[in-house]
């Protein structure tokens, strides 16, 4: 008897999703100037970076470049219940990946500029930001943006408050000291590669 034999199709798996190390990795080589570094910042990077912060009194907390959200878990750990973070990337992916990993109703994640900080916050029902920290490389960033962050966010940030910088190159002082009076620098050796800390202070205003 004469017959054919049909042959099941394999279905076809989805794709898996990346793992964060390689979203991150994939992030820095689609947009390396908005990538400060190939690896993710150390624990140890992490809590210095975060050690100055007055996390009693923060109740808006900003994140530039949050990336696959190294840092944001710490903060959340840290942040009040009623608080508020906004983590802003230009990076959709990373946008995605936020929002669908960290189910937290004080996480915002938002794609958008830096450089808007001052109607992202708005549109969040606040007038100002009390913390806010950056991994964005600012040497490297097209002409005129790093200048025009560094003010954007001198503007946002309440008085008392401070402008939280790890980099990797000390240039990044040139764009903080027309805004900052104060600065306070301290390194992270162990991390690859070793990082710069900054935190630039808004003094509260004197009569």
């Amino acid at each position: 008897m004469n017959g054919s034999t049909t042959i099941p199709r394999r279905k076809r798996k989805g794709a898996r999703p990346l793992s964060p190390q390689a979203l991150f990795l994939q992030g820095f080589f689609k947009h390396p100037v908005m990538v400060g570094s190939i690896i993710p910042s150390s624990n140890k990077l992490i809590r210095k970076m975060l050690a100055k912060v007055d996390w009693e009194n923060t109740k808006v907390f900003v994140e530039y470049g949050p990336g696959v959200g190294t840092f944001c878990r710490p903060i959340l750990e840290r942040l009040a219940p009623d608080a508020k973070f906004i983590a802003i990337d230009t990076n959709p992916d990373f946008v995605s990946y936020l929002r669908q990993t960290i189910v937290d109703p004080r996480l915002s994640a938002i794609h958008g500029s830096a450089a808007d900080v001052n109607a992202i916050v708005a549109d969040h029902g606040e007038s100002h930001a009390d913390f806010v920290l950056s991994g964005l490389p600012f040497s490297t960033l097209p002409a005129g943006v790093g200048e025009v962050i560094a003010e954007a966010t001198h503007r946002v940030i309440r008085p008392g408050g401070a402008f939280l910088v790890y980099q990797f190159n000390p240039n990044v002082r040139n764009f903080l000291t027309p805004h900052f009076a104060r600065i306070d620098a301290d390194m992270e050796w162990w991390n690859m590669p070793p990082a710069q800390l900054w935190w630039a202070w808004k003094d509260e205003a004197t009569d």
